[in-house]
């Protein structure tokens, strides 16, 4: 099964990618594969929400499924 995955802002800089398919396993969560990526990001995913097909949350319990999109979004400021 698999994944796309889309970094914005410090999260891209955190992972040194915009974008990636990552493949997970049955029952994998948002946070089973944010943990997967290692201790280097860990700080900046601490305060990310997500948007999963479309849908905003911060949910990190949410059971991925094949072909999902999740975007990882840092605390943006601005205003």
């Amino acid at each position: 099964m698999q994944v796309q995955v889309r970094y914005f802002a410090a999260a891209k800089a955190a992972t040194g990618v915009a974008e990636e398919v990552r493949s997970i396993g049955v029952g994998d969560t948002i946070g089973a594969l944010l943990d997967e990526l290692g201790d280097d990001p860990r700080a900046v995913f601490a305060r990310c929400s997500f948007i999963l097909n479309e849908v905003t949350t911060t949910d990190r319990d949410i059971v991925l499924r094949d072909g999902d999109r999740l975007d990882v979004l840092p605390p943006f400021a601005g205003g």
